[in-house]
């Protein structure tokens, strides 16, 4: 069994994955971790976690990274909104262990992604206009969300050099666990991308099967799309 530990347990994702993490025959839960609080001493032997699942803060991320050190784990990061410096460090700890950073962890945003980068690449040489509209809770911090970042992210990656984050048409309103839309403009011909999550255990699911794919892996930077074998460069 893959020795799990989840940061961040808290939280709204982090209940979430300990519960469903508890009835996932793949995995020993052997660590709940609140957001700013430290493992237990137990935990920072050397094989103690194979990997961690974080969904936290900037602040939190830095102890799921020293916990990652420490004890070898390979780490999942879902935490958005890291400071730039925190993506430095990980950078470094990727040297070390195997780091996912995965600012959605839901099947269907993946295959999006994917799809992304060949319309994007395609229409871009055909200089059609495009909107990217990114639609969260009325908590939700971050605008635009990792989410709508790493799409621009493969939007760039595909020509489409002319986006910034401030182009990103973010509405945080009502209970809206998360909605992306891209749409392309032609002459006479429009075309529409969009996901909608409608249950919050789809990044849960992902996760956690990012997680169990994680273990194992050599240090190094991966992807989401990695994970589900995807064909993506960006």
């Amino acid at each position: 069994m893959i020795k799990l530990a989840i940061n961040g347990a808290r939280g709204r994702m982090g209940q979430r994955l300990v519960a469903l993490a508890r009835d996932d025959a793949r995995f020993d839960l052997v660590a709940e971790i609140a957001r700013d609080q430290r493992a237990d001493t137990a935990l920072l032997a050397r094989g103690a976690i194979d990997v961690i699942v974080d969904f936290s803060s900037n602040s939190g991320t830095k102890g799921a990274m020293e916990l990652a050190q420490k004890t070898g784990a390979a780490l999942l990061i879902g935490t958005t909104a890291l400071h730039d410096d925190t993506r430095v460090e990980l950078d470094d700890l990727a040297t070390r262990c195997a780091i996912m950073e995965a600012p959605n962890t839901s099947l269907g945003i993946a295959v999006l992604n994917a799809l992304l980068e060949i319309a994007g690449k395609i229409l871009s040489e055909k200089n059609w206009a495009m909107t990217l509209i990114d639609v969260h809770h009325d908590q939700k911090r971050d605008a635009p969300s990792g989410t709508a970042r790493r799409l621009l992210d493969t939007l760039h990656k595909a020509g489409r050099t002319d986006l910034t984050p401030e182009d990103v048409l973010c509405i945080r309103a009502g209970d809206v666990i998360g909605e992306h839309t891209i749409e392309f403009f032609g002459r006479g011909e429009r075309l529409q991308v969009r996901h909608a999550a409608t249950d919050r255990d789809v990044f849960v699911h992902g996760a956690l099967d990012a997680a169990a794919w994680l273990h194992g892996q050599s240090p190094g930077r991966y992807r989401i799309e990695d994970a589900l074998g995807l064909p993506i460069s960006g």
